[in-house]
């Protein structure tokens, strides 16, 4: 795919944009579709019916019993429910996102964080510190692709009498959602929606406390207008995501057979079984990352997550599994998913191969 720019292998990053989704958007950017969804007209009306589909839809990637609240994105709904929950004490795992593991120790400074072993995976009895108040962990990791047993430590959590907040950006739509979670964070543009909408699932009996305050939207929990172009994106693509979970799941494996093949001499990061079999993070000794990113320019892959992208420093995940700021610095992450072919994988497992071992 992105056949002008080479092969898009970044799909932790974000996900093409679905057509179905693309083309029930059109509808809400076009003349007759530019309502106000919080006006009380026809045509608000109209609108505030697609956002409501759009709400049905996207709740049908969480478990029963809770609320769907949209937000601007995954980084907005972990701040929502970190700070509006109003714990004083939190624990978090050592391999969160930024938008939790920044969040967090803003919130708390003294935050625990819960390690990892070698393999990636937090242990399901990890101990939880006396009086936190909430404990996130992440259902799949980003930039290694471990798969949390998170069930496991929201039981662990409340036994302790603290919420459980699951970031689920990369579960969500392929594996089945936190079951046991109080809160979980989901993005639109990691499922093939549109960017700039997400989600916080609230199971009901949980309250919180505003960060936006305003015109009141979304239960009084998030003021300001939605956009009935991005909700419809974001529910046309979750309900894919439900329909195609299945052949969406055997075309990743198929794709994580082969990749596995084409780099079997590369080391693995993290657990080769728990893990999202979409997500390849391997590494090479003495491997010069920069000069093979110049050199494979045509393809789009990873050195690490987006969002920390330019900024320097080895991989704060990578080390948590215990890998020296050398080891990190020579890993690379290719991401696949709905739109990527075969035949794409193999090229850029070529050129990638030829460009390490000429180093």
């Amino acid at each position: 795919m992105i056949d002008r720019a080479g092969i898009y292998l970044d799909y932790q990053a974000t996900t093409p944009l679905a057509p179905e989704a693309r083309e029930v958007m059109l509808r809400w950017l076009s003349d007759d579709g530019f309502a106000n969804p919080h006006s009380s007209h026809r045509p608000g009306r109209a609108a505030a019916a697609a956002v409501e589909l759009a709400r049905e839809q996207v709740a049908g990637l969480f478990p029963p019993g809770g609320r769907v609240l949209f937000t601007s994105g995954a980084t907005e709904a972990l701040n929502l429910a970190i700070l509006g929950c109003g714990a004083q004490r939190l624990a978090v795992s050592a391999i969160e996102h930024a938008a939790v593991l920044d969040t967090a120790r803003f919130a708390d400074p003294a935050c625990a964080v819960l390690p990892v072993r070698a393999d990636g995976l937090v242990a399901a009895d990890a101990a939880i510190p006396a009086g936190t108040g909430l404990v996130a962990v992440m259902q799949v990791n980003n930039e290694i692709g471990t798969v949390q047993p998170v069930d496991a430590l929201a039981d662990a959590a409340h036994a302790a009498g603290a919420l459980f907040l699951c970031d689920a950006v990369q579960g969500a739509g392929k594996l089945a959602p936190p079951a046991n979670a109080d809160m979980i964070a989901i993005s639109a543009h990691k499922l093939h929606g549109p960017k700039g909408i997400g989600a916080l699932w609230v199971r009901d009996g949980v309250t919180l406390t505003p960060l936006i305050h305003g015109g009141g939207q979304e239960g009084g929990l998030r003021s300001g207008t939605l956009s009935p172009a991005l909700c419809a994106g974001f529910g046309a693509a979750a309900a894919l995501c439900t329909s195609l979970r299945e052949s969406d799941g055997q075309h990743v494996e198929s794709l994580w057979i082969k990749a596995r093949a084409l780099f079997a001499d590369w080391t693995l990061n993290g657990s080769a079984d728990q893990r999202w079999h979409g997500n390849l993070n391997v590494r090479r000794a003495a491997l010069d990352v920069a000069r093979l990113m110049s050199e494979c320019r045509t393809l789009a892959i990873s050195a690490g997550s987006a969002c920390a992208s330019g900024s320097g420093r080895p991989s704060h995940v990578l080390r948590a599994l215990g890998l020296s700021d050398r080891e990190a610095r020579t890993a690379i992450r290719i991401g696949f998913g709905r739109y990527t072919r075969a035949e794409d994988l193999e090229r850029a497992a070529a050129a990638i191969n030829a460009a390490a071992q000429d180093q």
